[in-house]
């Protein structure tokens, strides 16, 4: 579903993507994990058309997305929840989803598929996006995401800062949203529990490169490793 081949980028004349390569089945979920400054997010960005690539390629379904706008990747089933949520703090929850949906054509009837996945905010869908609580707002964020009816979604960090009874939350909807959905997913994620329990796979980013891609299950045997690294 989604191919990346010698991919670079960076700010200006600063380098930070260096020659990644990697693809991600459809329907599978990987996680990327890395500590801070390593170009987790950075990669994210390149991926969803908000920072160019300066040499390599992305593909998407077969097709080669890497000069394509944001707008135009979100319409071939590209979908990307940013770190820091950025919802329309001004808008309801309804129209927030809305506003989704709008983005790539899609209709109400969608809006009520994925309420149907995310029962909390049925309940909050009259009440400003403003007034949700962190967790909320980042369970709305992907519902907004979803609303645009994606194939691929980019997560970056959707467990920042977020209490633990939401957490769970996130884990329980990504987990239907694998099973029911089959979307395929990037998870960048400074959690290694998190990313055990819905990746089949872990790429290591370190100083902009892929330096270890590995199956979930293998990262109890280095857990102290990564955790190490994380922390340097």
């Amino acid at each position: 579903m989604l191919s990346v081949s010698g991919l670079h980028a960076g700010y200006g004349r600063i380098p930070i993507l260096n020659n990644i390569s990697f693809e991600v089945p459809t329907g599978q979920f990987v996680g990327i994990f890395g500590h801070n400054g390593m170009g987790k997010t950075t990669l994210l960005r390149v991926l969803a058309g908000q920072l160019p690539a300066t040499a390599g390629s992305v593909a998407l379904a077969g097709r080669d997305i890497t000069r394509l706008a944001p707008h135009a990747r979100a319409r071939l089933g590209l979908g990307y929840v940013p770190q820091g949520r950025q919802i329309f703090s001004q808008l309801s929850v309804l129209e927030n989803l809305r506003m989704g949906a709008i983005g790539t054509g899609r209709n109400e009837d969608e809006i009520e598929r994925v309420l149907a996945l995310f029962p909390r905010l049925k309940e909050l869908r009259g009440r400003s996006g403003g007034v949700l609580s962190g967790g909320e707002q980042q369970i709305l964020a992907i519902a907004r995401c979803i609303c645009g009816g994606p194939s691929t979604l980019l997560l970056d960090e959707p467990t920042e800062g977020i209490q633990p009874s939401i957490i769970e939350e996130i884990v329980e909807i990504l987990a239907t949203l694998r099973d029911k959905t089959r979307v395929t997913v990037v998870l960048v994620e400074q959690s290694l529990d998190f990313i055990r329990r819905l990746a089949s796979r872990i790429l290591i980013i370190q100083k902009g490169a892929i330096i270890r891609s590995m199956r979930t299950e293998e990262i109890g045997s280095i857990a102290d490793e990564l955790l190490g690294m994380h922390s340097e």
